[in-house]
């Protein structure tokens, strides 16, 4: 998208990104950051990180022209694509989403449910790198993905180049099951424990010699 901005009586073209789709999980983070801070300046770093307008310029636009500039910036926003992307590409490696999180380990629900408590807005990354996994064997829309290990500090650093976009979409379907697997977790240890007892229950009555012939 262009934007045409006269000065001293010349106008100069600056490029504004043209969809949402351009904006990644790292700079989506800042643009978040700024959202509790100063009008003024979260206007000034938004249209500064998502064009090629310089900072001093921007200063120097009218509050009418800033208006129109944000106006364009969060159409963007609404119109972008937030449905869930099972597979994604990042610097040319295909990663894949969770494929059945109604199987998700006790390892992985703990350090998503970690990281959630500290801040998930701090820890977006980290929350992807659980989610989204290296894709080791796919065949038409199937795909197995590397099993998890905990080790997620190298794709979390890859993962900032994500496109805010499929964060969006991720976080909205992973919300959408969380009420989901609040259920799951609980009831699947309630019945591990009965299970347990009722093991241990029987092991008891072999040992003593009691039980049916």
């Amino acid at each position: 998208m262009k934007v045409k901005i006269k000065k001293e009586g010349k106008k100069k073209e600056y490029k504004l990104i043209e969809s949402w789709s351009e904006v990644t999980l790292e700079k989506w983070l800042e643009l978040g950051r700024l959202e509790n801070g100063d009008k003024s300046e979260e206007a000034l770093e938004t249209v500064a990180a998502l064009s090629d307008i310089p900072k001093k310029l921007i200063k120097e636009l009218k509050i009418q022209d800033i208006a129109v500039i944000m106006e364009r910036l969060s159409d963007l926003q609404n119109r972008q694509d937030s449905s869930l992307k099972n597979i994604i590409e990042v610097d040319g490696k295909e990663y894949g989403f969770h494929p059945k999180l109604s199987d998700i380990s006790l390892g992985e629900y703990a350090d998503i449910e970690t990281y959630v408590k500290n801040g998930i807005e701090n820890n977006l990354p980290e929350v992807m790198a659980v989610l989204y996994r290296p894709i080791v064997e796919k065949k038409n829309k199937a795909y197995i993905i590397e099993a998890y290990d905990g080790n997620i500090e190298v794709r979390a650093e890859i993962f900032k180049k994500m496109k805010a976009e499929q964060v969006q979409g991720a976080l909205v379907f992973f919300y959408n099951l969380g009420k989901e697997l609040s259920m799951i977790l609980p009831l699947y240890l309630m019945e591990r424990v009965q299970e347990i007892e009722k093991k241990t229950g029987q092991e008891i009555l072999q040992k003593n010699g009691v039980g049916l012939e």
